[in-house]
């Protein structure tokens, strides 16, 4: 089976959810990321939370609840070790729609609100890191 080929930088799209993000392919990230406001526990094991789409546009949200799958140890870009919640979420990047995981984070000085982690992009995709949106109007 042939595998997608990916930029370094890419939109991902969150059906569900109803919006979209663009993401920094990281190989160097093992789980996806996301950068979230107001986490609020709604239950056992749901959450509901802001979703930030946009750096330059702070205020364009999209409120989603979901359930969280487990609490992981995670070492950020800074090396410090920070406690988050992972949920799932069906993504469609490119042509292919895939569940992955990612990680709850604030992360409002990074330009990409996601990085795409190795669990992601394992089995269906490899990365050229010379471009960037290759899946754009695909």
């Amino acid at each position: 089976m042939d595998k997608v080929v990916l930029g370094w930088r890419e939109e991902v799209h969150f059906p569900v959810w109803g919006c979209s993000v663009v993401a920094k392919v990281d190989t160097g990230a093992r789980t996806s990321a996301i950068h979230v406001e107001d986490i609020v526990e709604i239950g056992e094991n749901h959450l509901s939370f802001d979703l930030v789409t946009k750096r330059k546009e702070p205020g364009n949200r999209t409120r989603v609840e979901a359930e969280w799958v487990r609490k992981a140890q995670v070492r950020s870009s800074s090396g410090k070790i920070q406690t988050r919640y992972v949920v799932r979420a069906t993504a469609i990047i490119g042509t292919l729609e895939k569940d992955i995981e990612l990680s709850l984070v604030s992360r409002p000085k990074m330009i990409c609100r996601m990085l795409l982690g190795r669990l992601a992009l394992e089995k269906d995709f490899v990365v050229d890191v010379s471009h960037r949106h290759l899946m754009r109007n695909k």
